[in-house]
């Protein structure tokens, strides 16, 4: 596992414990190079999910993909980040409702806006911003107008 401080490759694990329904083992490790502490989480895949993307390619489904976008919306907003794993977990039990072999991304970032709505205004209309293209002013003005 690479340190988040450093990127050596080797660290110790520390404490592991189970979360989340059993489901999910959270694991504290500390890097063998620079002793920074840093979280890790497991998760069982079941049944990989794959996810078309616009081109039509398919690719299996990354939750880390789906927190990174969560975390550049919400950067220097009042969310936590126990919200934005609770929007995460509500995303995936949703795609897992949808379907268990196939989801579209634009189905994915329909679920995301509809929780970054729930969560921080602000941060959903950043993502909206990135994922529905905006060209101009008009299109935010617009889309405020919806929220409102």
């Amino acid at each position: 596992m690479y340190c988040t401080n450093c990127n050596h490759l080797d660290s110790k694990v520390i404490d592991s414990r189970t979360i989340q329904t059993g489901n999910c083992i959270r694991r504290r490790r500390e890097c063998l190079n620079c002793s920074f502490r840093f979280t890790t989480y497991e998760y069982i895949a079941n049944t990989p999910i794959k996810v078309v993307k616009k081109n039509g390619s398919r690719e299996e489904f990354d939750r880390q993909k789906l927190q990174n976008s969560f975390n550049v919306a919400c950067n220097k907003r009042p969310v936590s980040e126990e919200m934005i794993l609770d929007s995460i977990k509500n995303i995936e039990e949703q795609i897992s409702s949808l379907s268990n072999v196939e989801v579209y991304s634009s189905e994915i970032g329909e679920l995301v806006m509809d929780e970054l709505k729930k969560i921080d205004k602000i941060s959903f209309i950043r993502y909206a911003s990135v994922y529905r293209d905006f060209k101009d002013i008009g299109e935010f003005k617009i889309q405020i107008n919806d929220l409102e």
